[in-house]
């Protein structure tokens, strides 16, 4: 709530200075880049924020582990091609620096039931923009897509375990992605904050070498869940 709340401040911050100042999304606004969405293609890149999370499915009933989110970075390129007047493919590579803390109830040492579980994943999604009728100088969108990322963090071909104190995960992960945004369009550039969800499809943990393992034994799936804040710059 916090990372909205944030995105919807920043976007009505610009919404005033513009209506303010240079007129630009007030009633009668001056309309910029009047020609930038008639490219058939065109680039750009994106900072933001992460907050990735886990959804774990168990084989027996028990106490759930908990997942701490921590705020993540996010940097990358986008590629954008037009397809026709309201729909655009989209690739955005980035790099994604994440955290997780989990915390096993189950576990009494107060060492033994915390695993910091830090990602830096490469990110790779394909995406569909749906964009709505240009109104002055804003037009809203929906995204999504597929995406495929690789955790150089996963620990994948470690041979240790979480009785080593080391957690695996799967090091290539699929997901579907769902968002939406705002384009802006100021008097040099393309201006567009965006908010959205990523989708974990498979099981990306990997079990420790015990099959009874207090951290792994019970776990029928551990699966991606996240949100991202992007502010993209074309």
């Amino acid at each position: 709530m916090k990372k909205l709340f944030v995105l919807l401040a920043f976007i009505a911050s610009a919404n005033s200075f513009g209506q303010k100042g240079l007129g630009m999304f007030g009633k009668n606004p001056i309309i910029n880049l009047e020609n930038f969405d008639k490219q058939r293609v065109h680039w750009g890149y994106f900072l933001g924020f992460n907050s990735y999370d886990f959804k774990f499915d168990y084989i027996e009933p028990d106490k759930d582990i908990e997942v701490q989110s921590t705020t993540g970075f996010n940097v990358g390129l986008i590629g954008n091609l037009r397809i026709m007047e309201h729909i655009d493919l989209r690739f955005e590579p980035g790099l994604y620096y994440a955290q997780r803390n989990l915390t096993y109830p189950n576990i009494e040492d107060s060492f033994d039931r915390l695993r910091e579980v830090k990602s830096t994943y490469i990110h790779f999604p394909l995406l569909l923009k749906f964009s709505s009728k240009r109104i002055g100088n804003i037009r809203p969108y929906l995204i999504g897509g597929y995406s495929q990322s690789m955790n150089l963090g996963s620990n994948a071909n470690a041979k240790d375990d979480n009785f080593n104190e080391r957690f695996r995960m799967k090091k290539m992960t699929a997901n579907y992605e769902v968002g939406f945004g705002i384009d802006l369009y100021f008097e040099y550039f393309k201006f567009s904050p965006s908010i959205r969800g990523v989708f974990g499809l498979n099981d990306e943990l990997i079990r420790d070498n015990t099959p009874d393992s207090p951290w792994t034994g019970n776990v029928a799936s551990m699966k991606t869940r996240g949100v991202f804040i992007n502010f993209a710059f074309h």
